[in-house]
């Protein structure tokens, strides 16, 4: 009997071994299906996250450079609507001042404006520090790729559509960029050798950039100081009583930051050859308006109430050409005036990109009704 107790105690252990085993590898077996299910949970986010990294469509950052509200905001808003996830919007505005319900029409400028703004004077250094925090903010978004710099008085003359297709379909930014200003004598000697003359340059201030060149302006260390010490403009009589009174008035250097730094900084930097050196922006300058030589050309023409015909929006996008400054050969850098042929840009879509009459025609009402000067007609023709 004993021998007998001694084998069914034996043959229970070996059971109870057993169930022990198999529980051990079941929960091995449950573990390791659990690491298993997470790594490809990972994985499928992972893949999610990558697919709908592509999926985004690249965006273009509209840098606003304003005085205070905008005042052809509802224009931008007919621009902007139901291009929700290709564009975003940056307003840099006077110190203190906020885009909301009383100060905007378009939901697309709500809250839209830079906390860290500062005070901008025409013809100083401040403006383009301007830019440059509107850039430093554009740039946390990843999804960033064009950063194209917009005038309070600016609107669209194209929709967004054809304006989007047109900037990314190059890899380059769009600055009017050309060799100097030998005569007009804005360089100053004092900026050599840090700025050597051969790399000033003069253009428009409305550029397009790529993510490239915006991340080059914000990271300048270099140039933008000396801009800030030696790039200012000619005091004008009326503000001789606040500053001091030039000895030659006609000595000074006359020199618009804005007109000259990021142009300048792109050439120190030696990427000149990822640039379209024209601008998208137009501008009518009438020197024959002025009276007072000193401020001839100093801003563009200004737009009245009676010149809003068909024919004036019809004559602008009739600019089949623009004369632009372009190096023949890195060589010799010898450089050549041409031409370069608008038509095709036109051609590049049917006839249908343009905004409608209606929305032209609102632009120069709300025009009137702020009592605005629109001296910038401009915008993609």
């Amino acid at each position: 009997m004993s021998a007998m107790k001694r084998k069914a105690v034996q043959q229970k252990s070996q059971i109870r071994w057993k169930r022990k085993v198999l529980a051990a590898l079941l929960v091995a077996f449950c573990l390791a299906s659990l690491a298993l299910m997470e790594t490809q949970y990972s994985r499928i986010v992972s893949l999610a996250s990558l697919r709908h990294r592509f999926a985004v469509k690249p965006k273009i950052a509209f840098l606003f450079i304003a005085r205070n509200r905008l005042p052809l905001d509802m224009v931008w808003d007919a621009f902007f609507k139901g291009e929700d996830n290709r564009f975003s919007i940056y307003v840099h505005s006077r110190p203190g001042f906020l885009f909301n319900k009383a100060t905007t029409r378009s939901s697309y400028f709500l809250n839209r404006q830079v906390n860290d703004s500062i005070q901008v004077d025409w013809g100083e250094a401040s403006m383009i520090e301007a830019e440059r925090i509107l850039l430093r903010h554009a740039l946390t978004d990843p999804f960033n790729e064009r950063f194209v710099f917009v005038s309070d008085s600016c609107i669209p003359l194209y929709n967004f559509s054809y304006m989007y297709d047109y900037i990314m379909s190059t890899s380059t930014s769009f600055v009017d960029s050309s060799f100097a200003d030998t005569k007009e004598g804005r360089y100053n000697p004092k900026m050599n050798p840090i700025i050597p003359v051969y790399n000033w340059r003069k253009g428009s201030q409305w550029v397009v950039l790529t993510r490239k060149h915006a991340e080059v302006v914000i990271n300048d260390t270099t140039v933008f100081p000396m801009f800030q010490e030696h790039c200012k403009r000619r005091s004008l009589p009326e503000f001789w009583r606040d500053h001091p009174f030039p000895a030659d008035p006609a000595k000074e250097h006359n020199c618009i930051p804005d007109e000259h730094y990021v142009q300048t900084l792109l050439a120190q930097e030696g990427f000149e050859g990822e640039l379209t050196r024209r601008s998208l922006t137009y501008s009518a300058w009438d020197l024959s308006a002025s009276k007072d030589r000193e401020r001839r050309g100093w801003h563009p023409m200004t737009y009245k109430f009676s010149d809003a015909t068909p024919e004036l929006i019809k004559s602008i996008k009739r600019i089949l050409t623009i004369s632009i400054m372009r190096l023949k050969t890195e060589e010799n850098g010898v450089v050549e005036r041409g031409s370069h042929p608008r038509a095709s840009f036109l051609r590049e879509s049917s006839p249908g990109p343009l905004l409608s009459t209606f929305l032209i025609s609102r632009f120069w009402e709300l025009a009137v009704d702020q009592k605005m000067n629109l001296n910038h007609a401009r915008y993609f023709l």
